[in-house]
């Protein structure tokens, strides 16, 4: 009986027991659901709540960037990301699509005049942030195709590095309506030296700027002169980092190159001082270049007569040898085509300038060393000689008119006067010794050794050593081929490079600055007033008059100046 009562007990116990355990476990479970429920909760209502400060902060972004817009555009909100095509133009206006003229003439931006607008690349893959430019441009067209901006390559050169453009499929640029204050300050500085030698370099930097409409502190600049091509960059600007060049003066400062002298450029000039040699190694079919000046009191002493200039070229000995070409700027760059005065002697070479030349005066000059043959090694000095040892046109071993009295007798060979009492000896010596060169208008007396080695050009009949009518037939009447596509010998050659080729660089009456003279005039009065293709063209710009204020075309200044204020 109490064998069945423990047993009966115990199963009692054991069945609370479980129900214990199963009540346990099930209030663990609620409890941990409720938990994990709780963490669910929190975790969603902080997503809702991250959500929120996302939409609230990019709604506020956004209305910074709205209100960025307002006031970058005084008003203005428009912003496109277009592909960027290239096409070839100059300065640094774009294409836009005809849409984005409907949606700008829509918010009247062409009533608050010239259009500027800031153009940024788009983050992308293939374009890393080291490479994320920006820069500005005026509205050239809205011909584009839509989806697409037209970039010049002046654009497409400050947006894409050179040396990393992208593909078409990855140019994705920004094109942002802004409005932009006039410029009063730009600092540029050249990327290699030589761009301050250039004779009235501002006025060739004012001639390239007239086709830009904006400057952006970072930008590189492209100017050209003649067949030289320099690149700017923009340093600083006032009173904005970016500014509108349309309608405004700007002062400009250019700031010396950071770069070294490059000598494989042939194109720079450098500085001689009068009486110090400078050395010098040019190879064949290169230049060297040099440039000195005569300020007004070497000029007075040259008019005077009293010296004279002296250009001098010494030829190391080698097979190399040279020409040389000095010009007065604004040709600064002397060639075989091109120059004032020039040298082709073989060796050693002096150039004498005397107050005679109608073309010398002050100013600067350039040397231009060419390499004839080979490499050759030279030094090179501008002195300024005294003329009291030295008579110009007077030659060693002339016989003046004093030398001649009754007393003599002209040789028969050689043409000079001998004593009486000695004639009939000296013609049998000279005779038997000398010979007179029969060509006609020569009558050189040469030594018998001699006259094999005297030679006359069969061109223009001019007498040389035998050793040098190879170079003067080379120089002298190998045809030379002009850019414009004439063919003539050197001589002809200079006169057509001087005055009629259209290639020439003239200086614009104008603007200033180096341009190519072009032919001529389309319009017959302009021909008749002398004016190039160029200044014809240039001349077409208006200017104020300044007296009475009325815009007058340039090139009838002149003519509005006596017609209306009788001004001669």
């Amino acid at each position: 009986m109490d064998f069945e009562l423990r047993r009966a007990r115990e199963k009692l116990e054991k069945e609370q027991k479980e129900r214990k355990e199963r009540a346990r476990l099930r209030l663990e479970r609620d409890r941990k659901a409720k938990e994990e429920a709780r963490k669910q909760r929190e975790a969603l209502e902080a997503v809702q709540r991250s959500r929120r400060l996302e939409a609230a902060e990019a709604q506020l972004k956004a209305d910074e960037q709205m209100q960025e817009n307002l006031i970058a555009g005084r008003g203005i909100v428009f912003s496109r990301v277009l592909e960027a095509v290239g096409f070839q133009g100059s300065g640094d206006k774009i294409k836009l699509p005809p849409s984005c003229f409907t949606e700008l003439s829509d918010q009247g931006a062409f009533d608050k005049g010239p259009l500027y607008f800031q153009l940024s690349v788009v983050h992308h893959e293939a374009v890393s942030e080291t490479n994320h430019k920006e820069t500005h441009s005026g509205a050239l067209e809205f011909t584009a195709e839509e989806g697409q901006v037209g970039l010049p390559p002046h654009v497409w050169g400050n947006l894409f590095p050179l040396d990393n453009t992208p593909s078409p499929a990855t140019a994705l640029v920004e094109v942002r309506y802004v409005w932009l204050p006039k410029g009063i300050y730009a600092k540029l500085q050249p990327d290699v030296v030589g761009f301050s030698d250039i004779p009235n370099h501002k006025a060739v930097l004012e001639t390239s700027l007239r086709q830009h409409a904006t400057l952006s502190e970072g930008d590189v600049i492209t100017v050209n002169h003649g067949v030289l091509t320099y690149r700017l960059r923009v340093l600083e600007l006032k009173p904005s980092s970016s500014v509108s060049v349309l309608e405004t003066d700007v002062e400009v400062d250019i700031v010396g190159s950071d770069s070294p002298l490059d000598s494989s450029n042939q194109h720079v000039l450098k500085q001689l001082t009068f009486g110090v040699l400078e050395s010098g190694m040019v190879e064949e079919g290169k230049y060297k270049y040099y440039k000195f000046s005569i300020d007004d009191l070497v000029w007075e002493t040259v008019s005077s007569g009293d010296v004279r200039i002296e250009v001098k070229i010494d030829v190391e000995t080698g097979d190399g040898d040279t020409d040389l070409y000095i010009s007065k700027h604004p040709l600064i760059f002397p060639n075989r085509h091109r120059h004032e005065w020039s040298s082709h002697d073989m060796g050693s070479k002096v150039l004498i300038l005397t107050s005679k030349d109608k073309n010398l005066g002050v100013g600067t000059y350039s040397i231009g060393v060419y390499g004839f043959k080979g490499t050759a090694k030279y030094k090179v000095l501008v002195s300024a000689q005294d003329n009291s040892t030295f008579k110009v046109g007077q030659q060693a071993g002339s016989t003046t008119s004093a030398s001649v009295n009754a007393d003599t007798v002209e040789c028969r060979n050689c043409k000079h006067f001998i004593p009486s009492r000695s004639i009939a000896l000296h013609e049998a010596y000279c005779s038997r010794h000398n010979l007179v060169c029969q060509h006609p208008g020569c009558g050189v007396v040469l030594r018998v050794g001699e006259a094999k080695d005297h030679l006359h050009c069969d061109k223009c009949g001019e007498a040389f050593h035998k050793d040098e009518i190879d170079k003067h037939t080379k120089v002298f009447h190998e045809p030379l081929q002009c850019g414009c596509g004439a063919v003539l010998e050197k001589e002809q050659m200079v006169r057509h490079q001087t005055s009629v080729c259209p290639l020439r660089l003239i200086t614009c009456r104008f603007c200033g600055d180096m341009v190519q003279a072009g032919n001529s005039a389309m319009d017959t009065r302009d021909r008749l007033r002398g004016l190039s293709e160029h200044e014809s063209h240039c001349g077409s710009r208006t200017a104020p008059c300044d007296s009475c204020g009325r815009s007058v075309m340039l090139k009838e200044m002149d003519i509005h100046q006596v017609a209306v204020h009788q001004k001669g």
